[in-house]
């Protein structure tokens, strides 16, 4: 079915139906080798990692759609999913193979080219699931044979890629005390890496690598080390006052001693991957209790920060803290990305970029995680850092950022770094507690203003400086993701429905394609038989209540 590209940016979703039911050839499913993980950076067929290839650029390499043709981008089909509810999916696209998941762990495999279905699996989820901010699942990880799930009670699966069965299935932790996967696994050199989520109930964090043939534990790294108390530093990484009664925190460590044991830590996105140097870099989240800072006394390490880790054993290489003793929620959950930088003196160097819920993108070196700048701040800040009251605070931003856990792109030919903003007003509460036994564990509140604007930005950073190189105001906070391609183009989706492309180096809007439901999910790109796709999910979004969905929708040029 051709259509005009007038016609394709007013259709909905419910017109575009008929596609997904048209008769088409099955693809067939491929191993997919060490070296085609290595390489996915510049491999312009598959998109084969949840961030595009290990350094997670989310920069796609082929230039078929590009500034002067993308006004003629339209659907080229539609798959909907057994799941209407938040989705947060990246399609992972092996030699014409697409992985998508949902909410609720469930698993298809369709022919990229048609959006056929080729198999579906459901996961079976446990009596009790625990998880924070809505039910979600951000997508798998391919290596080999295999398709990588993580669930939200907890488990780690590897199916078998060309059928879907499950190969094996390993218990990652106890989703009764919170621990719960949303994020996807990263296959690298025979390991499977993932986190944990459960910051927010007082878990203690860790990151780990299983074995992919066998699923067994190969290394362990707890985000929360024994001695978390840190330097009792009193500022942030911008070097403002985070007004801490270090006196106080002092009595309460003597007082209770450590409480590492539940202070939360959770890692909520993917790892870089550094080859070269067998290195990977990864943030981590807010402490536990939330906003009760008073029983957690210390810098609370590793919480809010940057963390290197040596690949093949799992040992500490290195971090850096960007908000000590986090009693605000502004933790890090946008995925690491590495990319040359220039340093202080102007010095090209290896670096990591983290758009924070703050509002800023920092870079950071990478051979010994010090801070090299941080970007001019993308959002309203305001108050910062106003302590929590029990009567209420306001602050900006709020908790939900700043940069969510949308992940970023770049495109290293400009220079520039693309973000997705939320500008929501929040009152923020402290209410102490005791710990709830793995019940949820704020300490306090943090709520939306009543009648308080809220508003979104598409933000181009560069990196190499510390300007904000253009912006673009959205009606709605912007929660999912970015993509950056050769072609020009960076492509991302609103709450409202609304799934655009923007000059990459001018931030002109250059199309739209109204979804139907929120496209809260990050896009993918893709090229089979010579032709080049831009897939994108529209699921809305739980944590904001955007309008839900079930629709994966691929769009091409003819």
């Amino acid at each position: 079915m051709k259509r005009t590209a007038k016609s394709t940016i007013t259709a909905g979703a419910a017109a575009l139906a008929m596609l997904a039911a048209l008769p088409h050839a099955r693809a067939q499913t491929t191993a997919v080798t060490q070296d085609q993980l290595n390489k996915a950076g510049s491999d312009g067929n598959n998109f084969l990692h949840t961030n595009g290839n290990y350094a997670q650029t989310r920069f796609y390499p082929n230039r078929q759609i590009n500034a002067g043709n993308v006004a003629h981008l339209h659907p080229a089909w539609i798959f909907q999913t057994d799941v209407k509810e938040s989705t947060e999916t990246t399609p992972i696209v092996v030699n014409g193979i697409m992985y998508i998941t949902t909410s609720f762990d469930h698993v298809y495999a369709l022919n990229a080219r048609t959006g056929e279905q080729i198999w579906y699996y459901a996961q079976k989820l446990g009596p009790l699931t625990i998880y924070c901010c809505g039910p979600n699942n951000r997508g798998v990880a391919v290596s080999g044979d295999k398709v990588y799930l993580a669930t939200l009670d907890s488990k780690l699966v590897a199916l078998d890629a060309k059928t879907g069965k499950v190969a094996w299935e390993t218990q990652i932790a106890d989703p009764t005390l919170g621990y719960s996967e949303t994020m996807a696994p990263t296959a690298v050199n025979g390991k499977i890496l993932i986190g944990t989520n459960g910051g927010e109930y007082g878990i203690r964090g860790f990151v780990r690598a299983y074995d992919a043939e066998t699923g067994k534990l190969i290394w362990n790294f707890d985000t929360i080390p024994e001695n978390s108390v840190g330097v009792w530093a009193t500022k942030d990484a911008t070097g403002r006052d985070l007004h801490r009664d270090i006196a106080a925190e002092k009595a309460a460590l003597a007082k209770d001693g450590d409480p590492y044991k539940r202070l939360g830590g959770g890692v909520w996105q993917n790892p870089a991957v550094d080859l070269a140097h067998h290195r990977i870099y990864f943030v981590v989240g807010n402490p536990s209790p939330d906003l009760d800072g008073a029983v957690r006394p210390g810098d609370n390490l590793y919480t809010d920060s940057l963390v290197s880790l040596d690949l093949d054993s799992g040992k500490y290489v290195c971090h850096f803290q960007y908000v000590p003793h986090d009693i605000w929620d502004l933790d890090a959950v946008s995925p690491t990305v590495l990319v040359p930088v220039r340093d202080k003196s102007g010095k090209l160097v290896d670096g990591v970029l983290h758009a924070g819920k703050t509002g800023h993108v920092y870079v950071n070196k990478a051979d010994d995680c010090s801070p090299i700048r941080f970007s001019a701040a993308m959002v309203e800040q305001k108050n910062m850092w106003t302590l929590p009251t029990p009567q209420g605070a306001i602050m900006l931003p709020g908790a939900n950022g700043g940069v969510e856990w949308s992940p970023i792109a770049v495109d290293p030919g400009l220079g520039l770094s693309y973000a997705i903003n939320l500008h929501q007003p929040m009152t923020y509460t402290v209410t102490p507690s005791p710990y709830p036994d793995g019940k949820l564990w704020l300490g306090g509140a943090f709520a939306v203003i009543p009648g308080a604007q809220q508003t979104g930005n598409v933000t181009a950073v560069d990196y190499n400086t510390d300007k904000i190189a253009w912006q673009v105001k959205t009606e709605q906070p912007m929660i999912g993701g970015i993509l950056a391609t050769a072609g020009g183009l960076v492509f991302t989706g609103e709450g409202n429905g609304q799934f655009k492309a923007y000059n990459a180096k001018t931030g002109a809007a250059l199309w739209r394609f109204q979804a139907g439901a929120g496209v809260n999910a990050p896009p993918s790109s893709y090229t089979v038989n010579g032709k080049q796709y831009v897939v994108v999910a529209a699921g809305g979004n739980t944590q904001i209540d955007f309008k839900r969905g079930n629709a994966v929708i691929a769009f091409t040029l003819d």
